[in-house]
């Protein structure tokens, strides 16, 4: 596995994603927008609802493996495997930062 540097946010989300308990939202700003497979959610509760969601319906692991900036977007590319139909599967999370938290996260392939 490659070792990337990633602003602290992001790999606070990553480690958070990892151990699939707790809260995953207190790295997003309180108003904050994830979009995944179609699905917009807004706000603490739905960023939370959707980790859990995901969480609890497949055993996954993601390892980033790139790092870029596009724009003002931080683009980490990942290495999803678990028990999700089309898996193994390269991902792209494309973040946007504001004031040391995300304030929006977009994955797709």
């Amino acid at each position: 596995m490659m070792i990337i540097e990633m602003p602290e946010v992001i790999q606070n989300y990553y480690d958070a994603d990892k151990k699939k308990a707790g809260s995953i939202s207190v790295h997003f700003t309180p108003d904050a927008v994830v979009i995944d497979e179609g699905n917009t959610y807004k706000g603490s509760d739905e960023i939370d609802e959707w980790q859990q969601q995901a969480s609890t319906e497949y055993s996954y692991t993601v390892e980033p493996f790139a790092l870029d900036a596009v724009d003002d977007k931080t683009v980490v590319t990942a290495h999803l495997r678990g028990n999700f139909p089309g898996s193994p599967v390269d991902l792209r999370y494309i973040f946007g930062l504001s004031g040391g938290q995300i304030e929006s996260l977009e994955i797709k392939p």
